[in-house]
């Protein structure tokens, strides 16, 4: 076998089923050839979008793969990349490379020196012979520690050139490793949490790579904390439990305004506590217990008082067990939390019943949004938003059931991330309803690969929320639209949904949200994907915006 071929079945070996890519690259024929379904997108940040939604949505046991061309190929796909590291992201990037001959000669793109910043870690194949040692590593990095994205280019002249049957052996699939904390850490921590007044769980993304969903209810329920979950950790804790708080970012949830203002305590469990534009700021003069499998976290954005390293899910089973012993099984059958957490998110649903209701014209995207709540379950979809308003419309009301029910993501946010995320997603899980919410401006970025669901029947539901603006940017730019209407937008997407292929609806009247959602779900069904052009108001309202 040549380079190519031995890569494709180390992939087919490590459970790979699709390539995500575009052409030209001899991957393609490769991968087919091994019995790997390439899904050609049309633009490659799309592409690299799509091999992310598949590996969150799987946990990164299998991760998504993307492959390209070099040059222009690799240029294009940089910004879906430092999307996926800025989110660790587990996904393998296989860009072909320069020739050896031209390598190092200006202006040729060279994937090794220029991606490094924006991958957890880099190698070139420079001899066949040496194609599982370096895959071997690949794979490692995308299983043990902190995940993120890894990339192999791959030289076009070495790509077809024979490995020695001698030299290609692959045991078995490359394992996890992980470690639990320090105990003498783990019992600080436990003491810290019982003897809190107003404790507060810090959910992050940690928790669903490690797939501690179990352990994070039992350690709630067991001490009666209250859990809220980060942008990205959301669904990690599912939000129709009555310890839930909910999501907490740049927006966030009344409840988790509230007791995150209270707390005297708060455990980041699987978290990073970066300060970022899409995080929400812990106040000050809280005691912190931090626990993440990345020690470079540890008092980088927050002075910690009790640092742990190790897996999440060791993590929380050592804290269920050091806090047993402390207070046994005395408070399991406390309500009073339940019903405080109960109470704020009545009250703070009260103040926003007038939106979540409104039947007026152009149609409020809160009423979208509570509209196709009450038509989808929770449990049955896959939701992911994209960037600007409709992230800050849906993160704080939408309330998962179920992990990886929710696809969060912003710290390096392009718009129109959201589509490629979807339908990775759905390539993941079919039997899921799989949903994007994105604006007028996000599918001007990428909305053309909506022909790539329609094409490779994946079948997605893209609702795109129609307000002729950008209404995000209403006050940063006012003079400049006063003067030359810069924040106008234009265009029909449902024609445009159905010019490509797919099934699409312009909906103007809010009594039609529901019949849209439930014949889009029905038209999914039947394997067509599904764009949702809904005419929308310039809303700019969100919940409590950067409250601390």
């Amino acid at each position: 076998m040549n380079t190519i071929e031995a890569i494709s079945e180390i992939l087919k070996r490590e459970g790979v089923e699709y390539l995500s890519c575009f052409p030209t690259t001899p991957v393609i024929e490769a991968a087919a050839a091994a019995g790997i379904r390439p899904i050609v997108c049309r633009q490659e940040r799309v592409g690299v979008g799509i091999a992310d939604g598949f590996s969150r949505v799987t946990d990164g046991e299998v991760p998504g793969v993307f492959a390209m061309q070099y040059g222009p190929g690799a240029e294009n796909a940089y910004p879906g990349v430092a999307t996926a590291y800025s989110d660790s992201t587990p996904i393998l990037l296989l860009p072909l490379g320069e020739p050896r001959e031209r390598q190092g000669i200006a202006p040729h793109f060279n994937s090794v020196p220029n991606y490094a910043g924006v991958t957890k870690y880099v190698e070139q194949i420079n001899s066949p012979s040496r194609t599982t040692q370096i895959m071997r590593r690949a794979f490692a990095g995308l299983h043990q520690g902190r995940v993120g994205p890894v990339m192999v280019e791959i030289p076009s002249d070495i790509a077809l050139e024979e490995v020695d049957e001698s030299a290609f052996f692959w045991s078995g699939r490359v394992r996890r490793t992980v470690s639990q904390g320090n105990p003498s850490d783990v019992e600080a921590a436990a003491r810290a949490l019982c003897a809190a007044r107003y404790p507060v769980i810090h959910a992050g993304q940690g928790v669903l790579y490690a797939r501690a969903y179990d352990e994070l209810i039992e350690l709630a329920e067991l001490l009666q904390v209250p859990v809220m979950s980060t942008l990205l950790g959301k669904s990690a804790f599912p939000e129709t439990h009555p310890l839930a708080l909910g999501s907490g970012s740049g927006v966030m949830s009344g409840p988790v305004y509230h007791f995150v203002r209270r707390s005297d305590v708060i455990f980041g469990i699987g978290c990073s506590f970066t300060k970022h534009g899409m995080s929400m700021n812990i106040p000050p003069g809280k005691t912190i217990i931090h626990s993440t499998n990345d020690p470079r976290d540890i008092n980088k954005d927050y002075d910690v008082d009790i640092p742990i390293v190790g897996d999440a899910r060791l993590v929380l089973r050592q804290m269920i067990e050091a806090c047993r012993e402390i207070v046994g099984d005395s408070r399991k059958n406390d309500a009073s939390v339940a019903a405080e957490i109960r109470s704020e998110r009545d009250a703070w649903l009260n103040n926003w019943v007038h939106k979540l209701n409104d039947s007026g014209t152009p149609i409020n995207p809160y009423r979208i949004i509570k509209d196709f709540m009450q038509t989808v379950p929770p449990s049955q979809a896959i939701v992911t938003h994209d960037s600007g308003s409709p992230r800050d419309q849906i993160m704080p009301f939408y309330r998962t059931e179920g992990p990886r029910s929710y696809l969060g993501w912003g710290k390096s946010h392009g718009l129109g991330t959201g589509l490629g995320l979807v339908m990775g997603a759905k390539l993941a899980k079919p039997e899921k309803v799989c949903v994007n919410f994105m604006g007028d401006a996000a599918f001007g970025m990428t909305g053309l690969d909506f022909e790539t669901a329609a094409r490779c029947g994946i079948p997605i539901i893209t609702v795109v929320l129609n307000n002729s603006t950008m209404a995000v940017e209403t006050s940063a730019m006012a003079t400049s639209h006063a003067l030359y209407g810069t924040r106008d937008l234009g265009g029909n997407y449902a024609d445009m949904g159905r010019a490509m292929g797919g099934y699409a609806e312009r909906i103007e009247d809010p009594n039609d949200v529901v019949g849209a959602f439930q014949r889009a779900r029905q038209q999914t069904e039947e394997g067509r994907a599904v764009l949702l052009e809904f005419i929308t108001s310039a809303e700019t309202e969100t919940s409590h915006r950067r409250a601390f």
